[in-house]
């Protein structure tokens, strides 16, 4: 194995005792196994704490971290939360980081496909597969609606160099678009690859975790408004996504969580030069197209592109000034 291969997992969980066999499953047996998988039990009432203390006993890279019960799921500000409980418990040396939802399951060769592709590209900061789920009713596969300039949230797969250059994850609803337009902003790419062979199963739709998908789709319009996120571009979303399920009203709920958080003055992510950069790049998006936008903002950031060396990390619970930026708003920024 390339001695540069070695990548770790972090994984939140929370009773996911209907799904995470089949993730553990899925990779335990990848062609390159991870140097260190950290799954945070976020204070799960189900059988998920017998089923993850199984699968430690015979994996010796899985590492088990136990929170209380806060009482209910909490997406957003409570994964990363649950994120950075596991990252400060990493020990090992390692290249890359990926931050894994356990409703999933992976073709065998995902991570080692991902990271042969950044050591051909430098530049790739950022990448995941397309997700799919199975429709019920028909059986049918059906792709999930993944942009291709966003590594999706489920399996953010960083190298580690990048994730430490723009501060790791911010704490709020937005912190998986946040950290792709960051990585742009420092010169990364960041992006979603349309391959079968990265293409992995989705055991519940997205959006769907927390109570239902439209909730989940107002969820993701607070989560614009909070990132900063422009109104025209907001409501040009809404009208690009009145085809995909729910239809018309998931595109309605996502405009109305942007539109209430903007009458309700909610705080918002507190880096003007972030904002700019954000906003440039969605005007680009709104007259010459996502794919083009991004390619140009990808090209000119190019000159300023300087990772810096992973002997110089910063500990792990030194890292991410982003974070201390949002924690300072969250308490007042949700109901």
């Amino acid at each position: 194995m390339n001695d540069k291969r070695q990548y770790v997992i972090i994984s939140p969980c929370r009773n996911e005792a209907a799904y995470i066999r089949r993730t553990l499953d899925s990779v335990t047996k990848q062609t390159v196994p991870p140097a260190l998988w950290i799954i945070v039990d976020d204070g799960s009432t189900d059988e998920t704490p017998e089923i993850l203390a199984d699968y430690a006993s015979r994996f010796v890279f899985i590492k088990i971290v136990r929170r209380s019960d806060r009482g209910a799921r909490s997406v957003g500000p409570g994964v990363i939360q649950a994120f950075y409980d596991g990252y400060e418990q990493i020990d090992v040396p390692y290249d890359y980081i990926c931050k894994l939802d356990t409703d999933l399951v992976m073709p065998p060769a995902y991570f080692e496909q991902l990271m042969k592709m950044m050591e051909v590209d430098p530049r790739l900061g950022t990448v995941s597969g397309k997700t799919f789920y199975i429709d019920k009713h028909s059986g049918q596969h059906v792709p999930e609606q993944i942009r291709d300039h966003m590594s999706i949230g489920a399996s953010k797969f960083y190298r580690r160099e990048c994730f430490e250059q723009i501060g790791g994850f911010v704490r709020e609803v937005m912190w998986d678009g946040i950290d792709c337009h960051r990585a742009r902003m420092f010169g990364w790419k960041a992006c979603s690859v349309a391959d079968p062979n990265l293409g992995f199963e989705h055991l519940r739709p997205m959006g769907s975790s927390d109570q239902n998908i439209l909730k989940g789709r107002k969820r993701h319009g607070y989560g614009q408004y909070f990132m900063g996120s422009s109104f025209a571009f907001v409501t040009a979303s809404a009208i690009f996504r009145i085809p995909s399920p729910p239809r018309v009203i998931g595109s309605i709920m996502m405009w109305w969580g942007y539109v209430d958080a903007m009458l309700r003055r909610k705080p918002r992510y507190d880096d003007p030069k972030f904002v700019q950069f954000l906003r440039r790049w969605q005007w680009l998006s709104l007259f010459k197209g996502t794919q083009q936008a991004t390619a140009q903002v990808t090209e000119e950031r190019k000159r300023i592109w300087n990772p810096p060396s992973a002997s110089n990390c910063p500990a792990p619970h030194l890292l991410n000034s982003e974070r201390q930026v949002a924690d300072r708003v969250n308490s007042s920024a949700r109901d």
